[in-house]
């Protein structure tokens, strides 16, 4: 069977799986929010329960990602111990206790002519989601969608197979058990890479197609998705200290951004100096870095200060202009020094993917300038990148960190997994 035959193929399959999912979220888009939340809570118990025996499905996916060369922090995204199920199974708890976005009145009036208007938040439908490697995203986004009155359509990739196996098939058997329909998340991973281009086909049967990933899989869902999609970005995310920084601060927060999990797209990627604090600053942070075992990618400046302080190694590389696009994604980072703020800024808005960007600064113009000028779905002041997260922002889970500007933007919870419509109360008016 040729690839144009087995997507033909799959595309038939997405279409009969969202169709079943549209009938189950018409259900569930009728149900009480006190009735999600107890699936949710029940969810939530079944995932524990259930921890060991996706830990042994972890392992064997884990096992195979290793054999095949997976980098180090790709294999600890992968990685899905009983700790990790746990503290996910409490991101859905967390999602419970959130206030339901569904009928929430967003604007309203009343019209001249005596009819009543009021704008709803209501369900998108069934959404598609396409990630890799992240075992995680499938019980966030299934907790997300579920209590948004939504259907999803699963695609997890063949790196996380059996985890999202195990994973899926607790979520489906709870939803049985709860009177729900286990057609309310699914997943596609059985039909293999024609099932993703599927999914991008299925326009009209999907309402939303949302990737999250590496930089090619999102380029390569937006690029071709016939099926509306909110852009999630990878994430060249920037710290700059500015000549008026509190040194005192600078280290914790770049190695809390740059070592805490490498793999993950809120990590710092690129550090940029101002001049000013270069020669005390990058000696510091060299050092730090130096003992997490982080590769830096260093410009003409920097190497010559840091070996001005004896602090050379063969773990300090010359820069390339590639060096600054790049998301490593590793323990490695490009270093860079700045001669203003005004080139800090234009470095960042030259290179960063529109994920996250920090400040470290006492300098309140300085902040407000950076905080105004870059353009940016999240911008940190004095603080790690790596609170760009829905759990950490409130939102009890995330689809993802979206980096467009329409729709959503930042990390998405409940309330960008709806949308709207307009209810008009009238009393028998007919235009004229």
């Amino acid at each position: 069977m040729d690839d144009s035959n087995a997507v033909a193929d799959a595309l038939v399959t997405v279409r009969r799986m969202a169709a079943q999912a549209k009938d189950a979220q018409h259900d569930l888009a009728r149900a009480s929010t006190d009735r999600k939340n107890a699936l949710l809570l029940a969810i939530a118990d079944a995932l524990v329960a259930n921890a060991t025996a996706i830990r042994e499905a972890n392992d064997a996916d884990y096992a195979a990602a290793q054999e095949s060369g997976m980098s180090q922090g790709l294999l600890d995204r992968l990685r899905f111990d009983e700790a990790r199920v746990e503290s996910t199974a409490q991101g859905v708890r967390n999602v419970a206790a959130l206030p339901d976005p569904v009928g929430r009145v967003v604007r309203g009036n009343n019209l001249p002519n005596g009819i009543r208007l009021t704008q709803v938040r209501v369900p998108m439908g069934v959404v598609g989601m396409i990630y890799e490697a992240r075992p995680n995203v499938t019980i966030d986004v299934a907790a997300l969608c579920l209590k948004s009155g939504n259907a999803v359509i699963l695609r997890g990739g063949h790196a996380a197979l059996h985890t999202n196996e195990a994973t899926l098939d607790v979520i489906g058997r709870t939803l049985a058990e709860q009177g729900f329909d286990p057609a309310l998340v699914q997943s596609v991973d059985h039909i293999g890479r024609p099932g993703a281009t599927a999914m991008m086909q299925a326009r009209g049967s999907i309402d939303v197609l949302v990737p999250r990933g590496g930089a090619g899989l999102i380029k390569a869902v937006v690029e071709n998705s016939k099926v509306p999609t909110i852009e999630t970005g990878s994430g060249n995310c920037h710290i700059y200290v500015d000549k008026a920084a509190d040194l005192g601060k600078t280290i914790p927060i770049l190695i809390n951004a740059k070592t805490q999990r490498v793999g993950v797209c809120n990590a710092a990627e690129k550090l940029l100096v101002h001049k000013d604090v270069a020669s005390e600053e990058l000696p510091l942070a060299a050092t730090a870095l130096r003992e997490h075992h982080v590769l830096m990618h260093a410009d003409d400046e920097t190497r010559r200060i840091l070996g001005d302080a004896g602090l050379m190694g063969d773990d300090v590389v010359p820069a390339t202009d590639e060096d600054w696009d790049t998301e490593y994604l590793d323990y490695q980072i490009g270093i860079k020094v700045v001669g203003s703020l005004d080139e800090a800024i234009r470095h960042i808005t030259a290179h960063s993917t529109g994920h996250t960007e920090a400040i470290i600064s006492e300098d309140y113009a300085a902040i407000e300038e950076f905080t105004a000028r870059v353009d940016s779905a999240v911008v940190m002041v004095n603080a790690s990148t790596r609170f760009t997260d829905g759990g950490m922002f409130g939102l009890g889970a995330e689809l993802g960190i979206s980096t467009q500007k329409l729709h959503a933007r930042g990390p998405m919870g409940l309330e960008e997994l709806t949308t709207t419509k307009w209810i008009a109360y009238g009393n028998g008016q007919v235009r004229k």
